[in-house]
């Protein structure tokens, strides 16, 4: 009984241990970088002072700093060379300038490799920092930051003066948080590893909040992620001196930073599980990153920096594949993901312009709605060149309820349009628009090829379309419009927290642009030849239906519905191609399978007008 009750306290307690291990490894690494933005930072001015002190100082840094690296095992190792080629320069009291570039060169790498996060999860709280200040700081800085105390002249070196503008233009809120956790070796600033993550943070930010005046005024929006790496000066130079203040002393609360976040979060506990060698738990955490975190705000972010999403979505299906295959990669292409979501969360508080919105705006709607305007515009010329126009209501009854369903995605996208949810409305209704398509290109080529219909549809058109034809040209116009309609809903919807007015003028100007498009469309397809109108209307629909099936396939692969089989290729988003085996091998089966149709039956035809010719015996 005792036994088993020891394994079962043994099981209990292992993950705790191991969560409990990661936790020091993090606190390692962020100490590293802590180390390593002293040297980046003080080293030249100690070489330049030819201070003995403070080139001693300098020493005990960087020595401090492979001690770290060598903590962090075979992570560390690649660490641990370049740290003894910069030790040897700093022992010497040589190469300030190459000393500073190659640390900052580390921290970046040690950010990449550690999976760190350089800015806090949450919002700090400056008046508990405050609080904090004055119970553990303010016997040295003095209650006002200027460390002008008694004790703070018996100190060497003297504590930091945060009142001071030079000194406060070289730090940032991110080097204070490592210097409360860790302290500064070799000098009285010793650290405070009882505080938690949040604490420090909290501390960290309100020392930056001492020598500014009250704010005035709302500041402009930035991310936390940027306001915790930039110092004063690069504030000031990206918004104005007038903002410091406010960026300072308000703390932002961003909607598409917090999702980020959350996204963070889940991708952590997705590579503890794998470490922990649950693969499975570590293929669902990282599901759940995507779709409960960058899901929601990926429409917000495509806007501002597409490229930037299509590397997310990389990096999170390689991830998910590592995960999938237990691959031993999984935890570099985990930071791989890290990187590019705080790169994401850098620019998550900036905001776009009014004209920029109002550009953006028509721009999606002319892309999402001119492949859809032109497959409508078809029918309605076909119809209008059978003198069937009565028909011409059901393809607008077709795409008018298209638009009504993403006015409503629109309205209540936020809610009911997010992470799967959307994913599986765009995956099943772009197979569902695959199979119209191509119900309406094997409808138009059969028509295309008989001799006598337009002879018999201007007798009987209501025989010819019947009330099969009627419901299938409804769900034409209706697919071909759905997943465009819901996906440009969505694409407003977070272009609207930018400029709400931009996208109502983005909207008109789109429309407009829309109907110049349709009515072109409309004219030149009632000019054109019937035979070459269905052949070029067959060709359109099928290359449609290939764009909308990589679409769909994708996006059930995002949810896990269909597996991830990666393969060499290129990876046009605008054309719905992907590598990947799952989503391209459908996509030339149906390319190449109506290619190899229309040859075999031009050569039949070929062949049948050959035994028309030949004399009869």
């Amino acid at each position: 009984m005792r036994t088993g009750l020891l394994l079962l306290s043994l099981l209990l307690l292992a993950p705790l241990a191991h969560a409990q291990e990661g936790e020091s490894e993090t606190r390692t690494w962020h100490r590293l970088v802590g180390i390593l933005q002293y040297l980046q930072a003080d080293y030249p001015a100690a070489v330049e002072s030819r201070s003995e002190f403070e080139l001693a100082e300098q020493r005990s840094f960087i020595a401090e700093a492979r001690e770290a690296a060598s903590e962090l095992g075979r992570r560390g190792e690649t660490f641990v060379v370049k740290l003894e080629s910069i030790q040897k320069r700093v022992d010497q009291g040589e190469d300030p300038e190459g000393v500073s570039r190659e640390c900052g060169e580390l921290v970046e790498s040690l950010v990449l490799a550690g999976g760190l996060a350089r800015s806090p999860r949450l919002t700090p709280d400056l008046k508990l920092g405050a609080q904090l200040y004055q119970e553990s700081c303010a016997a040295c800085h003095g209650a006002d930051g200027r460390a002008d105390v008694p004790i703070a002249k018996t100190m060497e070196p003297a504590p930091a003066n945060f009142q001071d503008a030079e000194l406060m233009s070289g730090i940032t809120p991110y080097k204070a948080f490592n210097t409360t956790g860790f302290g500064v070796p070799g000098t009285p600033m010793p650290g405070f590893p009882t505080l938690s993550e949040h604490e420090r943070w909290s501390v960290a930010f309100y020392l930056f909040t001492l020598r500014q005046p009250p704010c005035e005024g709302t500041p402009p929006r930035a991310s936390m992620e940027k306001l915790a790496n930039a110092t004063d000066t690069e504030l000031e130079k990206d918004y104005g001196q007038q903002h410091l203040a406010c960026l300072r002393q308000k703390m932002p609360e961003v909607d598409t930073e917090r999702s980020l976040v959350v996204t963070r979060e889940h991708v952590e506990q997705a590579l503890r599980l794998a470490d922990a060698g649950d693969m499975l738990g570590a293929r669902n955490a990282l599901l759940d990153a995507y779709l409960k975190g960058l899901e929601p705000v990926e429409v917000m972010l495509q806007a501002r920096d597409p490229d930037l999403v299509l590397q997310l979505e990389k990096a999170f299906l390689a991830t998910r594949l590592a995960a999938e295959n237990k691959s031993p990669h999984v935890q570099d292409e985990g930071r791989v993901l890290l990187s590019l979501l705080d790169q994401a969360r850098r620019g998550s508080g900036d905001t776009m312009g009014f004209l920029s919105v109002i550009w953006l705006t028509m721009l999606i709607l002319v892309r999402e709605g001119f492949e859809a305007s032109i497959i409508i515009a078809a029918l309605l010329a076909m119809l209008r060149k059978m003198q069937a126009p009565e028909y011409a209501r059901v393809v607008h009854l077709g795409w008018v309820s298209a638009l009504v369903v993403g006015a409503l995605a629109f309205i209540f996208g936020r809610h009911l349009m997010n992470g799967a949810n959307r994913e599986l409305l765009e995956g099943f209704a772009g197979l569902f628009a695959v199979a119209m398509l191509l119900y309406a290109a094997l409808w138009l080529n059969a028509r295309a090829n008989m001799s006598k219909f337009m002879g018999e549809l201007r007798e009987k058109m209501k025989g010819a379309l019947g009330r099969g034809s009627m419901a299938g040209l409804f769900a034409i116009a209706f697919t071909s419009a759905l997943r465009e309609s819901v996906e440009t809903a969505i694409f407003l919807q977070g272009l609207a927290l930018d400029s709400a007015t931009g996208v109502m003028w983005g909207c008109a100007l789109g429309t407009v642009a829309i109907a110049v498009l349709v009515f072109f469309v409309n004219r030149v397809g009632y000019k054109l030849p019937m035979k070459t109108l269905f052949k070029a209307s067959t060709v359109l629909l099928v290359a449609t239906a290939v764009m909308l099936l990589g679409k769909a396939l994708h996006a059930l692969q995002e949810v896990a519905l269909l597996p991830i089989k990666p393969i060499p290729f290129v990876t046009i988003d605008l054309l719905g191609v992907y590598p990947d085996a799952v989503s391209l091998v459908p996509q030339v089966l149906l390319t190449v399978v109506p290619l190899a149709l229309v040859f075999i039956k031009r050569r039949r035809d070929g062949s049948a007008r050959l035994a028309d010719a030949s004399p009869q015996g």
